[in-house]
């Protein structure tokens, strides 16, 4: 283990970042940029710091001892409240398998998001200090092990997000964030009084005094469930009210259908670089938030309604991928192509076994830098020819054939070719599917097929034939964007020939949390049993 708390300073260090920024002039807009590329690559360095420290053979889930590079911190302590107890919350952070590649992940979104961020053209201050500020919300989501600290995160977020695209977005900005945020408060609403409901239900011995603690590791053991509260019987109906109210805070954030309207709007709205986040990372807090969450705290729930997910990850799968078919603007294709790759992580984690968890876990890494990788190509031509319209263009390989090399190379990695790191995952998520829901493995099959037709042809009316003459005097990749797509390319290539450094990292994990969940099924039976 390091002897330095790696988890706070990956987390906090954006807002050192913004207390710097802070103080320097607005017009020196070089040294602004500068100090968020300068955060956000020393986060990059801590991550892999933190990969290479980090000991797969642990578990973690349901462990308080599996859980490495543990922060553990009084943070409020009020006693003397009668009937409502004495409350107990904590800084309390710690990974696991589920959340290390997600660490990684924003730590490598952020930092070539940063170098996307080249391109804004207004009010720069303001605008990489709400991005540093998103930086530290999405990485302490990951990190968070006490509820009331996940939330603090989670809502942390809202704020820079609509500020970043309500301002700095498209011509129909205010619109996209006003219903981005609305939809994902509308969720947090429920997961608030969730959390709450947990928190009386949840209590502990500290110093020979019961608290009520938020400790999500504490929620998970029944053994700390104070009889006769709303969520302490197994299998029970306010337990099935609970675990709806949470899955459809993180399903709006998935986005899950029919929830999934706010995502291509704000996609089309946003910056490049905030696109590029909103893809590569936000969307994975949802799925996420249900593994660490949802089937931590109510397994048996997660057992019961499995054969529901999977029909909503299939029509997510198939209906997503419809969609981006129908689109005229690339920008709105890739987004629509996000909800349909989302499915697969759902069709994954419904499957509760191992093969289809570590699917949908690797998808989840994967389609954050596959989906970096597509929003950056669309930023780099927009930021040329002013427009996303796919019939605009035509014989772009010939005019900019290195920029023609990068696009075919998350192209073909979105709809999963072998040698590239999406057709891994998918494979594993169809592997793991296929024994537990046999049709809709087969159904949600069709995604691949609408994938690489709308994925090629794409790429053929952009890039193949005549070249318009407006074009004439586009000019190629240039070195700042080669410095964005470059590793994301590597890592999506390497991780296809070679995915077994990210495997070792979860499988633990991943085993274990099947086993976790899948032992409370036979409790949930039983219980439903004597209800009847």
């Amino acid at each position: 283990m390091l002897g330095f708390p790696i988890l706070s300073i990956l987390t906090l260090l954006p807002i050192a970042g913004m207390i710097i920024t802070a103080f320097v002039p607005k017009t020196n807009v070089k040294m602004i940029r500068g100090i968020t590329v300068g955060v956000t690559a020393l986060q990059v360095i801590f991550a892999i710091v933190l990969w290479a420290n980090f000991n797969g053979s642990m578990a973690g889930i349901n462990d308080p001892k599996g859980f490495q590079f543990v922060e553990k911190h009084e943070w409020i302590r009020i006693s003397g409240l009668g009937v409502f107890g004495n409350v107990a919350i904590d800084y309390f952070m710690g990974i696991d398998g589920l959340s290390v590649l997600m660490v990684l992940l924003t730590a490598l979104i952020s930092f070539v998001g940063a170098i996307a961020s080249f391109s804004i053209e207004k009010q720069h201050k303001g605008y990489f200090l709400m991005y540093l500020l998103l930086v530290t919300g999405m990485m302490g989501v990951f990190c968070a092990l006490d509820f009331f600290l996940f939330y603090v995160f989670w809502e942390l977020m809202l704020l820079p997000m609509y500020f970043l695209i309500g301002i700095w977005g498209g011509p129909r900005r205010e619109y996209a964030a006003i219903k981005f945020f609305i939809y994902t408060l509308f969720g947090s609403v429920f997961m608030l009084l969730v959390m709450i409901g947990l928190y009386f239900t949840t209590q502990v011995q500290i110093g020979g005094v019961s608290w009520h603690t938020f400790s999500i590791l504490d929620m998970m053991n029944p053994a700390n469930h104070v009889t006769g509260s709303i969520f302490a019987t197994i299998g029970n109906t306010w337990r099935y009210v609970g675990y709806l109210g949470l899955f459809l805070g993180f399903a709006i954030k998935i986005p899950m259908f029919p929830f999934h309207t706010w995502l291509p709007d704000a996609h089309v709205e946003a910056p490049t670089a905030i696109s590029v986040i909103l893809a590569g990372v936000l969307l994975k807090m949802g799925t996420y938030g249900i593994l660490r969450i949802c089937y931590g705290i109510f397994p048996e729930i997660a057992v019961a309604t499995s054969q529901y997910m999977v029909i909503f990850g299939v029509i997510n799968i198939v209906y997503g991928a419809f969609c981006a078919m129908a689109q005229k603007d690339l920008k709105k294709l890739i987004a629509y192509s996000s909800i349909s790759h989302m499915g697969y992580v759902m069709l994954g984690m419904a499957a509760l076994n191992s093969q289809g968890m570590m699917g949908a876990i690797f998808q989840m890494f994967n389609h954050g830098t596959i989906t970096a990788m597509l929003f950056l190509s669309v930023g780099v031509l927009y930021d040329r020819a002013h427009t996303r319209g796919l019939n605009e263009f035509g014989g772009l390989a010939n005019k900019m054939p290195k920029y023609f090399a990068l696009v075919v190379i998350c192209y073909f990695a979105s709809l999963g070719l072998p040698g590239m790191s999406g057709f891994i995952s998918e494979a594993f998520v169809f592997l793991g599917a296929f024994q537990t829901f046999q049709f809709w493995t087969i159904v949600s099959t069709l995604g691949i097929i609408l994938t690489a037709a709308y994925m090629l042809w794409a790429l053929q009316r952009m890039f193949l034939g005549t070249l318009p003459e407006r074009w004439n005097n586009l000019t190629d990749i240039n070195g700042r964007e080669l410095v964005a797509l470059v590793p994301l390319a590597a890592i999506v290539i390497f991780l296809g020939i070679y995915p077994a450094p990210i495997i070792n990292l979860m499988s633990t994990s991943v085993n274990q949390l099947v086993t976790f969940v899948n032992a409370a099924g036979p409790k949930v039976m039983q219980a439903a049993s004597i209800v009847r």
